[in-house]
């Protein structure tokens, strides 16, 4: 398993430091690397959830017992099991591999800051679609932006901070 990781982390690192010539001027690698991650993770986010909503919940409500999910929130939720493993991976072995935070407490923090990006998500969903009727999926793609910029600083700042490393 550790060799299907080393392989995995190496080959991000390779194609996503392949790229980082082009933008070297203008941001350090630590934030293209970033970028890169979580642009791909975002993208995925987003075809996810204009897949959930058009193709699994067909743009109707979630019926769960007794609680009824509207299908742009269904959506979300779907997404995001997929992207939040993948964020934390990418986050740990590719953008932020030097921290001082155990990889236990690791997974903690990026859980809370998660948890705030999931209540950004939930409340920008809900304001943009069923306040001001704007289309599910360009409403998603502008929380992205809101979120993206939240979730960098309180990653960068909070979860993986840098430092001496701690080990698990």
């Amino acid at each position: 398993m550790l060799k299907v990781h080393q392989f995995i982390k190496n080959s991000i690192l390779g194609i996503v430091d392949f790229f980082y010539p082009l933008f070297q001027k203008i941001m350090p690698l630590q934030t293209f690397r970033y970028a890169a991650c979580g642009g791909g993770n975002t993208v995925l986010d987003i075809s996810l959830f204009f897949v959930s909503y058009n193709f699994i919940v067909k743009k109707t409500p979630v019926h769960i017992g007794w609680l009824t999910v509207s299908p742009h929130i269904a959506s979300f939720i779907i997404g995001f099991c997929v992207t939040f493993p993948i964020g934390f991976y990418l986050s740990r072995y590719v953008v932020f591999q030097e921290t001082s935070v155990a990889k236990r407490e690791q997974l903690r923090k990026y859980f809370m800051v998660v948890l705030g990006c999931l209540f950004l998500n939930y409340g920008f969903l809900k304001v943009f679609v069923e306040i001001f009727h704007w289309y599910p999926t360009p409403s998603k793609i502008v929380t992205t932006l809101f979120v993206v910029i939240f979730s960098y600083f309180s990653q960068k700042h909070y979860t993986f901070k840098a430092g001496k490393l701690e080990l698990d």
